[in-house]
């Protein structure tokens, strides 16, 4: 299976969108769906009854997170949506975040983060689009993330890691496991990645073909996710009583 650079995904991205007709909303739609059942998959049977805590940032990563989260309330999980700048919301993903109000789930706030309880963190802050170091409430919610000891699911790429080389310029996010989308990328090569899955998000292989880049046609008839490396063997995790 190959995998891209930042700037081959971003590529892949664009020509999805402006040539081949996927919209923003369809992609991220399928991203959150995916996250939201590898969330109920990881917690097991007692899903339900584990407090969530998903953490998004204000750009299309952050969008995922939110719809996952949406998700997941819609099912009846007990999540708690933390975004790190709720004003900087825009377009897609302040629709998103809409939706999730709808949804009538909870709204945690950044700066008062420390005592919050989670048995599952999951990390929508930042995706392969990162530009330097993480800064101010994002940086913050990463730090808590980082230090709270709670099983940590990244979406697309652990928040602070370059995409493509794996390095960090500030605080980062150890993933227990990321599920990263449409393809790997170079970056997750790293420790920070923990546990690697891909995700299907509904790109046809005309856009790979496109751009060209090969990957199996194969890769998702056995279903919307797959493993790069064996499922974790601590599926599902104990849920706090």
């Amino acid at each position: 299976m190959p995998a891209v650079t930042t700037a081959e995904m971003r590529e892949i991205d664009r020509v999805a969108v402006e040539e081949v007709g996927l919209n923003l909303y369809q992609m991220m739609e399928n991203a959150g769906r995916d996250l939201a059942e590898l969330c109920m998959e990881y917690l097991g049977d007692r899903w339900s009854e584990a407090h969530i805590v998903v953490l998004a940032g204000s750009g299309g990563n952050g969008g995922g997170g939110m719809c996952a989260a949406r998700h997941l309330v819609n099912h009846g999980g007990a999540v708690t949506l933390v975004p790190a700048d709720r004003e900087r919301l825009q377009g897609v993903p302040a629709s998103q975040f809409g939706l999730y109000r709808s949804a009538a789930g909870r709204v945690g706030d950044p700066h008062e983060i420390e005592g919050l309880h989670a048995d599952l963190v999951v990390d929508a802050v930042l995706g392969y689009s990162l530009d330097g170091a993480p800064r101010g409430s994002a940086a913050d919610i990463i730090r808590w993330a980082t230090g709270h000891g709670s099983p940590v699911i990244s979406l697309d790429v652990p928040s602070g890691i370059d995409a493509t080389t794996g390095g960090a310029a500030g605080d980062h996010v150890r993933a227990t496991v990321t599920m990263t989308l449409a393809l790997p990328k170079t970056g997750l090569d790293s420790d920070a990645a923990g546990q690697l899955c891909v995700a299907d998000i509904g790109i046809p292989h005309d856009v790979f073909d496109r751009v060209g880049i090969h990957p199996p046609r194969t890769l998702f008839h056995s279903g919307y996710r797959v493993w790069i490396v064996p499922t974790p063997q601590q599926f599902p995790v104990k849920v706090s009583e």
